[in-house]
C-alpha cells in the first residue's frame, strides 16, 4: 500500500488559490472539491487541500492562524531541473505570489522559498541526484537566476549543511 500525503491550507479566496496553484501546473481532483475545499494534485501521492477559513476551523477546536500572521510550516516541493525551479519562481510571481527567501544556487541543489497569495510558504528545489557520489559533476551548465531574488551572499552548502547535522555534500 502506498503513503499519501495531505497537507490542508487554510486560504481566504478559494478561487484565488486554485487559479495559483493551477498555474503552478497542479492538477484539480474534482471529486474532493466544492465550494468550501479543491484538492490540489501535485503527483500521485501528494495533494493540497486548500480549505476556506470557515471550512478549515470545522476540523480543530484550536485557533486558526493564517499564514500572514505568522509561520508554522513551509513546503518544500521538488522540480525535475534548475530550469523547472526558475520557472515556478515565474509563475509565483505573474499569479500574485512573493519572494521569501531569495533564490539560492549551490550548484548539487537549488532553493526558491516563495509565499503564495494567503502567505503560505512554499519552496521549489531541485537537487542532484548524483550529489551523492564522491566524483559528482554537480554542474549543469546552467547559470544561476539572474534577477532580483538572487541571493549574491549564498551560504556555502557545505557548512550550512554541517550545521544542520547534516552530511555535507562533496565540493
Amino acid at each position: 500500500m502506498s503513503t499519501n500525503v495531505f497537507i490542508n491550507l487554510p486560504v481566504s479566496d478559494l478561487d484565488r488559490s486554485t487559479a495559483f496553484y493551477r498555474a503552478l501546473g497542479a492538477e484539480i481532483e474534482s471529486n474532493f472539491s466544492d465550494e468550501n475545499a479543491t484538492c490540489i494534485r501535485w503527483d500521485e501521492n501528494v495533494f493540497f487541500m486548500l480549505l476556506t477559513t470557515e471550512f478549515f476551523s470545522t476540523f480543530t477546536d484550536r485557533n486558526v492562524v493564517m499564514p500572514s500572521e505568522g509561520t508554522q510550516v513551509f513546503t518544500s516541493i521538488s522540480r525535475d531541473s534548475k530550469r523547472a525551479v526558475r520557472d515556478a519562481v515565474d509563475i509565483v510571481l505573474e499569479h500574485g505570489g512573493t519572494v521569501n527567501q531569495p533564490f539560492a544556487d549551490h550548484d548539487f541543489m537549488v532553493q526558491a522559498s516563495m509565499v503564495d497569495p494567503d502567505g503560505h510558504i512554499i519552496e521549489f528545489m531541485w537537487i542532484d541526484p548524483n550529489a551523492a557520489t564522491e566524483d559528482a559533476d554537480v554542474s549543469d551548465d546552467e547559470p544561476a537566476y539572474e534577477e532580483d531574488h538572487v541571493r549574491p551572499d549564498a551560504n556555502d552548502p557545505v557548512s550550512d549543511a554541517e550545521e544542520e547535522g547534516w552530511p555535507a555534500a562533496p565540493r
